[in-house]
């Protein structure tokens, strides 16, 4: 299966997690205004099923809010995790905002978010589990939460053109920070000799899941031993230079810099397959990069912030 797309006007709930989309457009209804251009894609690789999931929902919170997310599953059960925490999140995230601030809400949404998932009956997730990378925009305002090794960008203009500014950090086992809390809970971190380059979490006494990201939903029989659902949380307040949000799996980072997916983005004619061009190049780098790995699972999601046609050029002067 490739991409799935599906574009909605409804609540934000997303009921079932048997649901086919991977990718998830929904617009809320906000009288005669036009939401910004956005897309959301995702492409199956070679791994076997799709684990990963993504969403971006137009008039979230507000008439001008927006929530974009891309979740990375991972493990023989990634795919439900993906796919429970994308239809769970945003309308839990929406109802401890009533009562908290949103570093507090998103916290806590995360965590119950966590406990609806190891409530599933049918979905062993001992070792298996999902990143989350969320961006909440509300007017200028924009909240960050993430978990694990997704990426979000920020294209805006400057006197050299559109740069990217990385709007979260990779949550990895090569940061200090994440190790240090990881061994002192009797985690174990090293390279397998077949990945020597890639540091990998394993339990203390067996060589067990070997995972590639220091904080993720589900991995329960990781969770006594460093693994954690706590968000990191950034603010950040947007400008008239600034031009678009990207999210996307490591799937696309892995072969693609930040600059390398400005590029792609500012160079669409359709803004509407924004996504769809970032996915496509990431598949075409991993087949030029690296052609006897198999591809992994892609997706993107892009949402511009100006509504000029004209929003990517450089103001002249």
């Amino acid at each position: 299966m490739g991409n799935c797309t599906s574009c909605v006007t409804s609540d934000v709930q997303v009921h079932g997690y048997g649901c086919l989309e991977h990718a998830l457009h929904i617009q809320a209804a906000i009288g005669n205004r036009r939401h910004p251009v956005g897309s959301v894609h995702s492409q199956q690789g070679a791994k076997g099923v799709n684990q990963d999931s993504a969403v971006l929902y137009q008039g979230y919170g507000i008439e001008d809010g927006a929530f974009c997310a891309v979740f990375d599953g991972h493990g023989s059960n990634g795919h439900i995790v993906s796919r429970v925490v994308r239809n769970q999140l945003p309308s839990l995230l929406l109802n401890q905002r009533k009562y908290m601030e949103w570093n507090e809400a998103l916290v806590s949404a995360f965590k119950a978010t966590d406990k609806e998932i190891k409530l599933l009956e049918n979905a062993d997730c001992s070792f298996s589990g999902s990143t989350a990378v969320v961006v909440v925009k509300q007017g200028e305002d924009l909240i960050i939460a993430n978990l694990g090794d997704s990426r979000a960008i920020l294209g805006t203009i400057t006197e050299n053109g559109v740069q990217a500014i990385q709007l979260t950090s990779d949550l990895k086992p090569d940061v200090p920070s994440e190790v240090d809390r990881i061994k002192k809970a009797n985690g174990r971190v090293f390279a397998h000799e077949s990945q020597p380059h890639i540091q990998r979490v394993w339990l203390p006494n067996e060589d067990v899941p070997g995972l590639a990201m220091t904080r993720a939903f589900g991995d329960f029989d990781m969770k006594s031993h460093g693994i954690i659902v706590t968000p990191e949380v950034t603010h950040r307040r947007l400008t008239p230079e600034d031009q678009f949000l990207l999210l996307a799996c490591d799937g696309v980072w892995d072969v693609l810099s930040n600059e390398e997916v400005v590029s792609v983005v500012k160079s669409v004619k359709n803004k509407e397959a924004a996504g769809k061009a970032v996915v496509d190049e990431a598949l075409a780098a991993w087949k030029r990069k690296f052609p006897s790995a198999k591809v992994d699972d892609c997706t993107a999601v892009c949402l511009f912030l100006q509504d000029r046609e004209d929003s990517l050029l450089l103001p002249t002067t």
